[in-house]
């Protein structure tokens, strides 16, 4: 006789943003892989570099270049315009950071979801308050996405460094590649 196991796996719901744009674009991007575990190389308390990298993700990596910064446990976005991929610091949950590739290599390297511990190389972290923002980079200029703020310098070339505001609360880091779409 033989006995049957099945086994079934449960998500655990996501608590979305208030701000209707915010909850749409924050939420979007954490469910879009939900349950992916931490990648070996995912840093749990990252470090962003601005004008330089995330976690030691740089605009202009190739794929297999992140999967060995980060590993290869992640997710794939199905429902996204560019190649996107998620890591997941636990399953389930939507704490990570991600990646989006045009023409094979990182166009845009972000945090999802205000990952705890996540700081910049000059020990701004994560859930900082907006004023705490602009006293470590006075020289930023605030722009209007859905819902949020990105508070980006004027003077970076070729990659912008953008600091993500969502109700006066430094919400994410990420870096852009120059022309791409600063709000995510």
């Amino acid at each position: 006789m033989r006995l049957r196991v099945r086994v079934t796996q449960h998500r655990v719901p996501v608590r979305t943003l208030a701000g209707a744009g915010a909850a749409v674009v924050f939420a979007a991007l954490a469910l879009a892989a939900p349950g992916v575990a931490a990648a070996p190389g995912l840093p749990r308390e990252g470090v962003f570099v601005p004008g330089r990298s995330l976690a030691g993700v740089s605009v202009g990596m190739t794929r297999a270049e992140v999967r060995e910064a980060w590993g290869s446990r992640l997710g794939v976005c199905r429902g996204c315009t560019h190649a996107t991929w998620y890591f997941n610091l636990r399953p389930f949950e939507p704490q990570g950071s991600g990646v989006e590739f045009r023409r094979g290599r990182v166009a845009r390297v972000f945090t999802l979801w205000r990952p705890r511990g996540w700081r910049t190389d000059s020990g701004l972290v994560l859930g900082a308050r907006s004023d705490e923002i602009v006293a470590s980079y006075p020289d930023l200029h605030t722009i209007a996405c859905p819902g949020y703020t990105a508070h980006v310098p004027t003077d970076e070339p070729r990659v912008v460094s953008a600091f993500y505001v969502f109700r006066g609360r430094l919400w994410a880091f990420g870096l852009v590649r120059r022309g791409a779409p600063l709000c995510l």
